[in-house]
């Protein structure tokens, strides 16, 4: 069946044409097979253009609709496709109509594997982050899109589910399209970094955010946890909490490691004994977070406030602690980190530290450009640390 959008008629006239006119709506059917291929005319809108050959192009589904075969359409040269479709100014405004209608019309997409051949860049850059359980990641990845699209670059994106063969395999995907670049925050399970430091040896410049490779000299964009969780701590001591206890992330994070020296630090400036038992490192894995917090409210002498180390474990506390009966922050207080979309909307809201999500994005793609213009032994390893903000809620 042909397309009623689509409408031919075989003359028989002296000239014998063939007139094939082509309305805007897309094609979408199957031409007949007595459908002629030679057509003598072509119009598309208010455009004529004689002797044209149409070939299957119409038709096919899974062809790559190409420079030559918009060319052939129309009778007109490759190279005067070519400098329509790249916008070139040397053309009439006549067959720069055409071609952009046709092109249209038939999906066509530019051949990024080609160009690339050429310019020996995709114009792509890659970010990988290790979760989407949280806004943090998503909001970083929104801001630093935004950046990488200003600056003329498009965005392939994925995340490791916090395990280390989903980013490895990851990073080979990133190395199969050839990204100019890539931005990375890695997961908890991540301890070696081979995988990573492969875009280094083939001059691919890498940035970390958030959780980082120490032993990469690479650019880096970090919060100031030590001084975020020491103000988080010490907010609490000031409002008169003293047993103080800790939800830790793994010790094969960095940024596990800066909170839980400022928590510590904190307690000696005021001079509270530091209680291990209090301090409960784990993989950040949720579900565990009931076993860990009843076990904190199980103590004799249970803890006055939580400080956990980031929002989504802090959130999990406050179920826990309310289906015991408890009162938040009259028996148990508690702070998060990072300014989780929801950490605002629980019940009671929760005192968390904020840090600076959209400029964590920013920053980091505007690095990582910084070094796909440079030359390699250009490359500067400079590492951003941002300010950190303590927003006071109902839970404290």
């Amino acid at each position: 069946m042909v397309n009623s959008n689509i409408r031919y008629s075989k003359r028989t006239s002296q000239l014998s044409k063939n007139l094939l006119f082509w309305e805007r709506s897309q094609y979408l059917g199957t031409f007949p097979k007595s459908f002629p291929q030679s057509i003598n005319m072509l119009y598309i809108g208010n455009n004529q253009f004689c002797d044209c050959v149409i070939p299957d192009i119409l038709t096919m589904k899974k062809h790559q609709v190409t420079i030559i075969d918009i060319a052939r359409a129309l009778n007109l040269s490759k190279s005067t496709v070519s400098r329509v479709l790249t916008g070139h100014a040397n053309v009439s405004l006549k067959t720069r109509e055409a071609v952009l209608e046709l092109a249209k019309k038939l999906d066509y997409q530019k051949n990024m594997l080609a160009i690339s051949l050429i310019s020996k860049k995709t114009n792509t850059i890659g970010i990988i982050v290790p979760e989407f359980s949280s806004s943090y990641f998503p909001q970083v990845i929104i801001a630093a899109q935004d950046v990488a699209t200003q600056a003329g670059y498009n965005t392939v994106v994925s995340q490791s589910n916090e395990t280390y063969e989903t980013e490895v395999a990851n990073t080979k995907v990133m190395l199969a399209n050839q990204v100019d670049g890539i931005i990375v925050s890695i997961t908890r399970e991540t301890k070696n970094y081979d995988h990573l430091k492969i875009f280094e040896r083939k001059g691919i410049p890498i940035v970390f955010f958030n959780r980082v490779c120490d032993e990469m000299k690479v650019p880096k964009v970090i919060v100031d946890d030590f001084e975020g969780a020491y103000n988080a701590v010490d907010y609490l001591i000031k409002n008169g909490r003293k047993r103080i206890a800790h939800l830790a992330g793994p010790v094969s994070l960095r940024i596990s490691e800066r909170r839980l020296d400022g928590y510590k630090s904190a307690l000696k400036k005021n001079n509270i004994e530091i209680d291990e038992e209090l301090i409960i490192s784990y993989d950040l894995g949720l579900s565990k977070v009931k076993i860990y917090v009843n076990h904190l409210l199980n103590m004799e002498n249970t803890p006055d406030a939580i400080f956990a180390v980031n929002d989504p474990t802090a959130i999990e506390a406050i179920q826990v602690i309310k289906k015991r009966g408890l009162k938040i922050p009259e028996d148990i207080a508690i702070i998060g980190f990072s300014n989780d979309y929801a950490s605002a909307l629980m019940a009671p809201s929760l005192t968390t530290v904020a840090q600076p999500i959209a400029e964590i994005g920013m920053t980091a793609a505007q690095l990582l450009i910084d070094q796909i213009n440079r030359d390699v032994s250009d490359w500067k390893a400079v590492t951003k640390v941002l300010k950190t903000e303590l927003i006071i809620r109902e839970s404290t």
